[in-house]
């Protein structure tokens, strides 16, 4: 498995990566609601700000009589505020319906631009269809004290002190931020301070914030006609691009989306290790037909694959290990009894010709004995999964004339014909066990061929076959699969009487199984018999690979595809 597979679908790997994709989406999205809250709030802040002193504006317009007497006030506003204010008529210019209901509610209007910087505010006159307008392009020390100026001039019109205070309570409620009349010596001014007041001059202090709200803000003195009496305007709060109570939520909000995110990467996850556990616990409970279905390419859906080949072995291993047992029972029997046979004939005969012969029938069942021990020790050997498997290039031609000359060398009454690829033609096989799987076919192919045996092998698309065929009276269809179980022999052409004990054909198979490949019979299309062929990929999983590793491997490949 390459390393870039094994990245791609690593669960650290994605977990990690989107954890990182999360926080960044995150983080993202809380820049972008930040920063679109703040412009909400600047608005806000701006139009609040802009009421009450557009208002003072308005105000002092409507103590003027005359056209000229406003015209006259309007120009002496302008020069002092540093802009020129105008009055234009409503419908020139196109407000939004929410614009439109500012204006209901005797609010100002701000429309901020920044390329080039500057902002446009309009305030809509008492009874009238014009609006008041000024065009900003930096809010500075002048218009603060223009600002103060236009209030004093609107107090200008009230006498005395009660009415004064009243009047400042009633323009509070158009201000954001609190009026009042109070005693210069309450406000903790300095000699400049107080020097500068004495001047008629408007004086503004800036506050820095000690408190856990982090706001600073500025007041305003502005000096009276009363003796001793001040004109304070504040404080007026600047503005906070990060209050302690938006910081929190961007907190919480993240905190809760991230969370999510987790969930969301961690639940398939959950779900998946779920669903396998529902499989160990039915592989408990003795229920091996159990099919984990885990979708996805990751390390648990690998799990998932390595578990059903694992509960498919370990039944297909108890239903060998019950077929074993039973086809051991059955043909240690017959061996056995010729054995016990024999010996009582030993006892029973004096002459010493039948003694010799029953001793040659005890030394055959012998060897029958070791050779059906052996076949089924190979057998289990590679049923379980233990062999390790020496994978080399094997030359196919070589191998093939080899089987051909030790086949011929029987002396069977038989033409065992070779019909290898050129020399360059290999394949990566374990030697010993693919000269077993030819030799063990050319063996079954002798007691059933009539005449001629033909041994192939070649190379075709990133996979090796061989194939043996003869020219005997063939396998019926409905037998084919038959022939790979244990101890399986027909009962028509290829019959008892043949020999064998019925492993040959298994050990092939499970040969062919742990080289990653298959078994497969049919007709011969030349000479009208059976034809066996093998078939496994040419190029090794490993140098060294034990059996078991083949079948995890196989499983990884088969849920990659």
């Amino acid at each position: 498995m390459s390393l870039v597979f094994s990245l791609k679908h690593s669960i650290f790997v994605r977990i990690y990566a989107g954890l990182l994709l999360v926080c960044l989406c995150v983080a993202l999205f809380a820049q972008l609601l930040m920063d679109t809250i703040n412009q909400e709030r600047m608005q806000s802040y701006r139009e609040n700000m802009a009421t009450g002193a557009f208002y003072l504006v308005s105000e002092g317009l409507a103590h003027q009589e005359t056209e000229t007497q406003r015209e006259y006030w309007l120009s002496d506003a302008s020069s002092l505020f540093g802009s020129t204010f105008r009055i234009v008529p409503i419908e020139k210019i196109d407000f939004s319906a929410s614009e439109l209901r500012r204006f209901e509610k005797g609010q100002t209007v701000v429309r901020y631009m920044t390329q080039p910087t500057y902002a446009d505010v309009y305030h809509r006159l008492p009874d009238s269809s014009k609006v008041l307008t000024v065009r900003i392009s930096q809010v500075s020390e002048q218009q603060v004290r223009a600002m103060a100026v236009f209030l004093l001039d609107d107090l200008s019109y009230y006498i005395t002190l009660p009415e004064k205070r009243a009047r400042l309570a009633e323009l509070e409620e158009k201000f954001s931020y609190p009026l009042s009349l109070s005693a210069i010596d309450t406000l903790n001014l300095d000699d400049d301070q107080l020097a500068r007041l004495r001047r008629d001059e408007v004086v503004i202090l800036l506050e820095d914030s000690n408190n856990s709200q982090g706001n600073s803000s500025i007041k305003i003195v502005i000096p009276s006609e009363i003796n001793d009496m001040a004109i304070l305007m504040g404080p007026v709060p600047l503005f906070n691009w990060f209050p302690l109570n938006l910081i929190i939520s961007m907190v919480l909000i993240s905190m809760f989306l991230i969370s999510l995110g987790v969930y969301a990467l961690i639940f398939p996850l959950e779900r998946k290790l779920q669903l396998i556990q529902v499989g160990v616990n039915e592989v408990s409970d003795g229920n091996l037909d159990i099919q984990v279905q885990v979708i996805g390419q990751d390390e648990i859906a690998r799990l998932s694959a390595t578990f059903n080949a694992m509960t498919s072995h370990i039944k297909r291993l108890i239903e060998s290990q019950r077929e074993l047992t039973r086809a051991v029972s059955h043909e240690l029997r017959t061996p056995v009894a010729r054995i016990r046979f024999a010996v009582d004939m030993l006892a029973d005969t004096e002459d010493e010709d039948s003694r010799f012969m029953q001793r040659d029938y005890i030394d055959e069942d012998i060897e029958a004995l070791n050779g059906l021990i052996d076949e089924i020790l190979t057998y289990a050997k590679l049923e379980e999964g233990s062999p390790k498997l020496d994978l080399e290039s094997v030359n196919l031609k070589e191998l093939i004339e080899q089987i051909v000359r030790e086949t011929n060398a029987l002396g069977k009454d038989i033409k065992v014909v070779g019909n290898p690829p050129n020399s360059k033609v290999t394949a990566v096989a374990d030697r010993r066990y693919l000269h077993r799987v030819i030799q063990n076919l050319a063996g079954n192919a002798l007691r059933y061929a009539e005449g001629t045996i033909v041994i192939s092998a070649w190379v075709k698309k990133g996979n090796a076959f061989v194939s043996v065929e003869d020219d005997g009276q063939g396998i019926p269809e409905a037998d084919r699969e038959k022939v790979f179980i244990p101890f399986a022999r027909l009962d028509d052409s290829r019959t008892r009487a043949s020999g064998g004990y019925g492993l040959g054909l298994s050990i092939v198979s499970r040969i062919a199984f742990w080289f990653n490949g298959s078994m497969s019979v049919d007709e011969s299309p030349e000479l009208g018999g059976a034809r066996f062929i093998m078939t496994w990929p040419i190029k090794p999983l490993t140098q060294t690979i034990a059996a078991d590793q083949i079948t995890q491997e196989k499983s990884e490949r088969s849920f990659e595809e």
